[in-house]
């Protein structure tokens, strides 16, 4: 259920809530999304630097209700960057996040990876992240409409958010839509199993990157998954499939070489080749 909807707005899904695509779903362009509530505004993820977050900012203050909170998918900095935005709302996120949120922001691994953005870097640095005020441990309802579940499989500290009203799931990276997944602190086969559920959250599943999707697009991202797992670390043993006209795939080779270090245990160590694309190896 691909579903198209513009760029760089504010794109009803339903009553009171909205998605903010960004073009692409490249490495630091990630997508957010808005919940109209009883009390005022909830805001899932926070995109990563001053470019991105300073037009969503001014979309949903046009919106003219306070911004009661932040809810954090995980603690990726395309996600946890623009939190600053929102000075006043609360900062959900889980454990994991909150540690993350807690240090000190490596710079230099991100101009590297992500070069495209090296100028506004600096910006970022200056400015910081906001910390985490509360922690998601589990489901909840967060709030009359909002259920936030903890996940895992992308990194240690997923959380999903559910508007069941709606029928919407902002489901982070645990999702991505004609982009290639990035798993060097997931767990693949788990990340996969984890689709199973995700898929019967909602109809519409909003990604963490890419365009708005459901069951089709979560199924093929889940079938790319247990590829890399079956690849036993060669990238090329990676068969032809609707993958073939993603975006990133040089992240194969990160891919298949976290599923065979999850297989070895050795779930502390990062991939050398996500090592050297951030230039650390």
């Amino acid at each position: 259920m691909s579903h198209s909807a513009p760029v760089r707005t504010l794109h009803p899904l339903g009553d009171g809530v909205y998605v903010w695509l960004q073009p692409g779903g490249e490495a630091g362009v990630s997508n957010a999304g808005v919940v109209v509530d009883d009390d005022g505004v909830t805001i899932v993820d926070t995109l990563m630097v001053r470019s991105q977050w300073e037009p969503f900012a001014a979309a949903v203050a046009e919106l003219g209700l306070p911004v009661r909170r932040m809810i954090l998918t995980h603690s990726h900095i395309d996600h946890v960057g623009g939190t600053k935005a929102f000075p006043h709302a609360g900062v959900y996120a889980s454990p994991q996040t909150s540690a993350v949120l807690d240090q000190a922001m490596p710079i230099d691994a991100y101009k590297r990876f992500m070069p495209a953005f090296e100028d506004e870097f600096d910006d970022l640095a200056e400015l910081g992240t906001r910390p985490a005020t509360h922690e998601i441990d589990g489901a909840a309802a967060l709030t009359n409409r909002i259920e936030v579940m903890t996940a895992s499989g992308h990194t240690d500290g997923d959380v999903i958010v559910l508007v069941p009203d709606a029928d919407v799931c902002f489901a982070g990276d645990l999702c991505f839509f004609g982009v290639t997944p990035l798993a060097f602190q997931g767990d693949p086969a788990t990340w996969a199993a984890m689709l199973d559920a995700v898929v019967e959250l909602a109809d519409t599943i909003v990604p963490g990157h890419g365009p708005i999707g459901g069951e089709t697009e979560a199924r093929e991202l889940q079938a790319y998954l247990r590829a890399c797992v079956e690849a036993g670390g060669d990238a090329s043993a990676i068969p032809s499939g609707p993958w073939d006209s993603w975006l990133e795939r040089e992240r194969d080779a990160i891919n298949v070489e976290r599923a065979v270090q999850i297989a070895e245990g050795r779930r502390a160590d990062m991939p050398a080749s996500m090592l050297k694309a951030i230039g650390l190896a």
